[in-house]
């Protein structure tokens, strides 16, 4: 492992009165804490809402918004989203984010620790996953997801079967910091040109 921590944004996608989001991003940020070799930004959307109207002049709150969420996806070595499965497709705010940015993505890598019914949220990954190589960035293989997520933490916001996530967890680290190294390296000396 390099010896300069990578930096992951860990992106909350769900803004709904009453999501799981926050518990579920506050499980896998600790993961990835334990896991270690990260310097962790958790960006909430809630907090974040940004326009809608990409063609619009910005008045200056939300073009001070934008500047603050621009700036922190710049940042990033690697990215991690927390989504619900909404319709069997992801969120229209993280739509909205992934859309107002480009370059900000482009060869990097992307997890997903994903929630809801019965398929826990894999079928807004795998739309996710086209989206993302439309950008240019690299999506591990290895996704956390929670099926039934109201069944799968407990009252403290733990999952009540730990072991079981927590190696999930453990390996899409481990595949997110291989590919955020090679590609931290490789964009440092060899800029991505697509």
């Amino acid at each position: 492992m390099s010896s300069t921590a990578l930096r992951l944004a860990v992106i909350i996608a769900s803004t709904r009165a009453g999501r799981r989001g926050p518990m579920v991003t506050s499980w896998f940020a600790g993961q990835a804490g334990e896991y270690g070799g990260f310097d962790i930004d958790v960006i909430d959307l809630a907090e974040h809402p940004l326009p809608l109207d990409l063609t619009d002049d910005l008045d200056e709150g939300p073009a001070a918004v934008l500047a603050e969420v621009s700036g922190r996806l710049d940042k990033a070595d690697a990215f991690v989203i927390v989504t619900p499965e909404y319709n069997h497709s992801f969120t229209a705010p993280l739509k909205n984010v992934i859309d107002w940015h480009k370059g900000e993505w482009k060869a990097k890598p992307i997890g997903f620790v994903a929630y809801g019914g019965t398929s826990g949220g894999l079928r807004a990954v795998e739309q996710l996953r086209l989206v993302f190589a439309e950008l240019h960035a690299v999506t591990v293989r290895t996704s956390v997801a929670f099926p039934q997520v109201w069944e799968q933490f407990d009252s403290q916001g733990q999952p009540v079967d730990p072991a079981m996530f927590a190696d999930h967890a453990k390996n899409m680290l481990s595949q997110l910091t291989w590919w955020g190294e090679a590609l931290r390296e490789a964009r440092t000396t060899k800029p991505y040109f697509g």
